[in-house]
């Protein structure tokens, strides 16, 4: 019984030392770029900028509106009544409320929809990370942020498969729609 438990042992001792002889596995990866050079980064990407740009117009209309309320008081301040000018005075600061409610409403929403967007790639990535480190047999997968990571080997970059296998992922699910 001891003879056998023994052998147990010294056969587990040398498969652990098979198994790690190599070294452990590791690989990097820079979510950020993963993120904005997906294909779905990019679309992201491009539907924020149209959101922000139609933002933006409403924005700037509003803004000359004010503008010519301003010059108009302006030119007519000096034969204006006090209580017009109090009255052309008010609409004044209440369009500037509207225009400043309107600026952080549209920068809320433009916050809101990059935070929806990436947050769900972002969560796809990491589900693909995972995949790609259980499949390959890698040991640990470090995110590759400024600051933080200080130097790694190119080799161990794994960004450029993770965005590849991710458009194939992607790419593979929208045909199937």
């Amino acid at each position: 019984m001891k003879k056998a438990l023994l052998l147990a042992v010294v056969l587990i001792a040398f498969m652990v030392q098979a198994v790690y002889a190599e070294g452990p596995k590791i690989g990097v990866v820079d979510l950020i770029k993963a993120l904005n050079e997906s294909n779905q980064g990019k679309d992201a990407k491009k539907e924020l900028e149209g959101l922000i740009k139609s933002r933006q117009s409403t924005i700037d209309e509003k803004g000359k509106e004010i503008e010519r309320l301003k010059a108009d008081l302006d030119k007519q301040a000096s034969v204006l009544s006090p209580d017009a000018r109090k009255a052309k005075e008010d609409d004044l600061e209440k369009l500037l409320r509207e225009y400043q409610r309107m600026v952080t409403d549209a920068q809320n929403d433009v916050k809101k929809k990059e935070a929806e967007y990436t947050g769900e790639i972002v969560k796809e990535l990491r589900a693909l990370i995972e995949k790609i480190g259980n499949d390959e047999g890698y040991t640990l997968i470090i995110e590759n942020m400024e600051g933080i990571v200080l130097y790694s080997k190119k080799n161990l970059d794994l960004t450029e498969v993770l965005i590849k296998k991710f458009n194939e992922k992607k790419g593979k699910a929208k045909d199937q729609k």
